[in-house]
């Protein structure tokens, strides 16, 4: 199925499409994450995820969140995950 999902992504996606998904989601948290509760950066990431159509692991969002609450500034998805995720 080719269907597509909100925000231009769809199921089947490629590793690049992938990581461009994953990519918007951590832009639009680290925009906001400033002063977050913990696990706040954690459960946006999922949220953001679910809300484009890609899966993330519980240790791609633990990675990507660690990183987003220690730097506060822009991150690479693909520089903390690996280029293709």
């Amino acid at each position: 199925m080719n269907r597509l999902w909100r925000f231009g992504y769809r199921r089947g996606m490629t590793a690049n499409e992938r990581m461009e998904a994953i990519q918007a989601v951590v832009d639009r948290v680290t925009s906001w994450q400033d002063g977050a509760t913990e696990g706040t950066v954690a459960d946006e990431l999922r949220r953001g995820a679910e809300k484009v159509g890609v899966d993330m692991s519980e240790d791609e969002v633990r990675r990507l969140a660690d990183v987003i609450e220690d730097r506060h500034a822009a991150v690479s998805a693909a520089d903390v995950l690996g280029r293709t995720g």
